[in-house]
């Protein structure tokens, strides 16, 4: 399960990154069928929905603190964490986090994202 929590590591990078990263990320790891809930009551549905979505202007930081991952079966993994990311002229987004991954045809998609703030 140690892939699981490289792959939010690569997310958070990606989301960091300028340009196209986040949308080439998460691209090839969003479930057809993916879900997010951010605060305020936003529900995303579906990965073209998902990848539209994604802002223009990255992450500055990140930092995640106390990962774990649990394991209800061999094709689905939960990852749990805490994160801390900034923008350039915003105030620090701290959050609590879990995502769903479930594998099909071999590889880890995320199925289910959620963001609670702290």
């Amino acid at each position: 399960m140690e892939d699981l929590m490289q792959l939010e590591q690569q997310g958070w990078r990606a989301l960091s990154s300028p340009g196209n990263a986040a949308r080439v990320f998460y691209g090839s790891r969003l479930a057809d069928d993916a879900v997010m809930l951010f605060p305020g009551g936003m529900k995303i549905e579906g990965k073209a929905n998902i990848l539209a979505s994604f802002a223009a202007q990255p992450w500055q930081s990140f930092r995640m603190e106390g990962q774990s991952v649990l394991t209800p079966s061999e094709n689905t993994g939960i990852v749990i964490y805490k994160v801390t990311a900034e923008r350039e002229g915003s105030a620090p987004y701290t959050a609590l986090v879990s995502s769903t991954y479930v594998l099909r045809n071999g590889e880890w998609q995320l199925l289910f994202h959620q963001q609670t703030p702290v």
